[in-house]
């Protein structure tokens, strides 16, 4: 299993639109990717509603798992979507 820690880079958290890229994003990678809050229990990455009931904000930190072939580059590619400002580039 592949892991990534990252901290949420956009100002208004996984909210609205940075939450649609982001999972949007995740559904793409054709690898089952799951995110949690330190500490929560993890939920589908490819699910907006569930990415947006972890109320993630700027500033904390969540881990992305993921199991399979291309776990890893889905991994980094969704890590770094987290961490840069996802609404900055929605607008």
């Amino acid at each position: 299993m592949s892991q990534r820690t990252v901290t949420i880079g956009s100002k208004v958290g996984l909210h609205a639109r940075p939450a649609k890229l982001f999972t949007a994003a995740a559904a793409a990678t054709g690898t089952k990717v799951l995110i949690a809050k330190n500490g929560g229990t993890p939920v589908d990455a490819s699910s907006i509603l569930r990415v947006m009931t972890l109320g993630a904000k700027f500033g904390e930190e969540v881990t992305l798992t993921a199991e399979g072939d291309g776990a890893d580059a889905a991994l980094d590619q969704l890590a770094a979507m987290l961490a840069s400002d996802l609404d900055a580039v929605a607008e």
